[in-house]
């Protein structure tokens, strides 16, 4: 009898821009200080993708060629290619379609998913559902957003937060039961207008709108905040119970890098030691959709087989959820 099919995370790429935002630099744009951002955020530098013309695809394909080189597959035997962003080079034509061709991945299927801050989260659901199929051997997930083009840098309470960044992981089949586990995934559309760009279909660019700039990334800072704690706890304790885990047999948890408050408080709430919640929001900033395969990208040589790892994310919408995965190498 053949075993079971789970879908396992077997390789790991990524790419940041090589501009470093800091906030030394942030104190001559707005009102702000190192201090104050560290404190509250836990930030202390961005990166922002500063090449002209440049938008996603340009980090998507950087992140996909580090996969490829890490894991020396040929591009002609990905199956399917996803990219989970927010931010798209254009609207209308697939980013994912591109990237799948521009990394020479002809015999792939692609597409764009957006879920904001979750993206990433839910296309692993997805992959995990193709590979799990038996239809597919290869299922690169790229998570990837430039969120400095949403960006107001004239609003201090968002500039400081967002940074520009990509990662890619390759899906692929396990015997050994290995891989996705299990998930807990949830969306709210009635905590939409607490953090949204007003640009899309209901919002067409106007004269007006960029003047009044309301094209860029707004959010009611303290609503997300005390959601995103509440719901992110909750739903790693219900990845926890329905599973007979005790956070002492967890040996990672990967959680959206939004603001180290969050993540401390997430960690609390469900009994995680700090030293096991994985962090590089200092470097970084919230890339978004980026956040979790770059957790993943920064901290893969710490990872050993077998690992138990939670992903926990919560994004604008409101989206959030969490994933249990065991480490493949």
């Amino acid at each position: 009898m053949q075993n079971k099919i789970t879908a396992a995370i077997t390789g790991v790429g990524g790419y940041v821009p090589e501009y470093r935002l800091t906030n030394k630099e942030l104190e001559t744009m707005v009102e702000t200080n190192d201090e104050w951002i560290v404190s509250r955020t836990g930030i202390k530098e961005r990166r922002i993708l500063k090449e002209k013309g440049a938008g996603t695809s340009f980090m998507t394909i950087r992140a996909a060629k580090s996969l490829l080189e890490s894991t020396k597959i040929d591009p002609k035997t990905i199956d399917l290619l996803i990219v989970a962003t927010a931010t798209p080079d254009v609207m209308a034509a697939s980013t994912a379609v591109y990237t799948a061709s521009e990394i020479g991945a002809t015999n792939a299927f692609a597409f764009d998913m957006d879920a904001a801050c979750s993206s990433f989260l839910y296309g692993m659901s997805i992959a995990a559902r193709y590979i799990e199929s038996g239809h597919y051997k290869r299922v690169v997930l790229i998570g990837a957003d430039k969120c400095s083009s949403m960006m107001d840098y004239e609003d201090r309470a968002t500039c400081i937060i967002f940074g520009d960044g990509a990662g890619a992981v390759l899906f692929e089949p396990s015997t050994e039961g290995l891989g996705v586990q299990d998930e807990y995934l949830r969306s709210d559309g009635t905590g939409r207008e607490f953090l949204q760009a007003k640009l899309g279909s209901s919002y067409p660019p106007t004269v007006d709108s960029i003047a009044n700039r309301t094209h860029f990334v707004q959010q009611d800072g303290k609503t997300v905040f005390k959601t995103a704690v509440s719901m992110m706890a909750l739903s790693v304790d219900t990845i926890l119970k329905r599973n007979n885990l005790d956070v002492d047999a967890v040996q990672w948890l990967a959680a959206h890098q939004a603001n180290k408050r969050i993540i401390d408080m997430t960690a609390q709430r469900i009994g995680i030691p700090a030293e096991k919640a994985l962090v590089n929001i200092e470097k970084y900033g919230n890339t978004t959709s980026a956040t979790l395969p770059l957790l993943l990208w920064d901290f893969e040589n710490q990872f050993k087989k077998g690992d138990k790892i939670i992903f926990v994310t919560f994004g604008g919408g409101f989206t959030w959820g969490s994933i249990y995965l065991t480490w493949a190498y």
